[in-house]
């Protein structure tokens, strides 16, 4: 399969993402900044059925700036509390928050973060780092923390997060695979674990250019991406270049099922490229941006791929938001211009926003 990969990529990419003849310039005319940051690099955005709104943010220095924020009066606000978002090196990894990368409202009304447990981008996750934490937003109170740490590995960057009944999907985005965790039990397993479909394929791209690391490596972003059918049975998921894939969920919850099995059961769905975040609606249309590009792709249900916007404005758009009265949140993060993927200097064009655009789609919370 590796062997044939870049064929079969090309002529998907030849022939999908290229055929969308819509015109963009009225979809553009419909983006409206929501939120901007004179100062703060956030990559993404969640907003709860009574309308509150949080981010999680990246610290461009390890011991300055908040990770997760709510936004109030326009400006982010350290949440929970000051002490979450307060972790310096040395400290203890378990109890606050140390790199936050994704969050979103789960389908319980409470908000779930993914903290990968490292202060930098490449850095193996501190003991007790890695971790699912569940808030309770009427209380404003951590509820429950799930540890990622058995299911981590030492390079391991747990990235994004999906959830299906009592079982939550993550990416590993540093040692490629897919995590599965058990609400109930707590207990972590990897799955898929080194599989083609989980690894990155091409270098990083972002503006049609690629991507160094401070060291001026090319950067490698494995399993990143992921989303659950509005039925929960099709679980999609890409590295962070592409293409998207899709597996059979029962595949992912069958602990007795080996990765050799499993791998007989993914297939290519669709072609995409570099991207900064995804969203579904109920649906299952699947919203993926193109970061060379600067636009964002609507993915049907059956694979055919067309352009809902482009605009010189969504830069690396990252983890997208479906709210309740049909508009679609869009964080133009601009990551490909931060220090850590922009060779160790930066190139942000402050300030950083959010927009919302109406789509006339339903959400789906999971």
């Amino acid at each position: 399969m590796r062997a044939i990969l870049p064929a079969v990529l090309l002529s998907l990419t030849l022939t999908q993402p290229g055929h969308a003849q819509e015109d963009t310039a009225n979809a553009a005319a419909q983006l409206t900044p929501a939120l901007r940051s004179a100062d703060l690099i956030f990559n993404g955005v969640t907003r709860s059925k009574d309308g509150r709104i949080f981010s999680p943010f990246q610290r461009q220095e390890k011991s300055k700036g908040i990770e997760l924020g709510e936004w109030k009066n326009g400006k982010p606000v350290a949440y929970p509390n000051e002490a979450w978002n307060a972790w310096k090196p040395g400290e203890d990894a378990a109890k606050a928050f140390v790199g936050v990368n994704a969050i979103r409202i789960g389908p319980d009304g409470d908000l779930w973060v993914v903290d990968k447990g490292a202060a930098g981008f490449g850095e193996a996750p501190l003991p007790g780092g890695a971790k699912l934490v569940q808030i309770d937003l009427a209380t404003n109170t951590v509820r429950r923390v799930y540890p990622l740490e058995a299911g981590s590995r030492e390079k391991s960057f747990v990235d994004d997060f999906r959830f299906n009944g009592r079982k939550v999907y993550l990416t590993d985005a540093g040692q490629p695979g897919l995590i599965v965790l058990d609400l109930d039990s707590g207990e972590t397993r990897r799955v898929l674990d080194g599989h083609v479909s989980t690894i990155a394929q091409r270098p990083l791209t972002g503006e049609n250019k690629v991507l160094l690391d401070p060291k001026g490596k090319p950067i490698a972003v494995h399993a990143d991406q992921i989303e659950v059918s509005p039925d929960g049975k099709t679980f999609y998921y890409q590295p962070c270049t592409g293409p998207l894939y899709r597996i059979e969920t029962q595949w992912l919850d069958d602990a007795a099922a080996t990765d050799a099995e499993r791998a007989k059961h993914v297939a290519i769905h669709a072609a995409t490229v570099a991207t900064g975040g995804t969203a579904i609606d109920a649906a299952g249309n699947i919203y993926a941006s193109d970061t060379d590009n600067l636009r964002i792709l609507k993915i049907a249900p059956d694979g055919e791929t067309t352009t809902l916007v482009q605009d010189p404005r969504l830069v690396w758009v990252d983890a997208m938001w479906i709210d309740d009265d049909g508009g679609l949140w869009i964080p133009a993060a601009q990551m490909n211009r931060t220090k850590g993927f922009n060779g160790g200097t930066t190139a942000v064009r402050f300030p950083t926003t959010i927009f919302r655009m109406e789509i006339g789609a339903k959400p789906l919370r999971n």
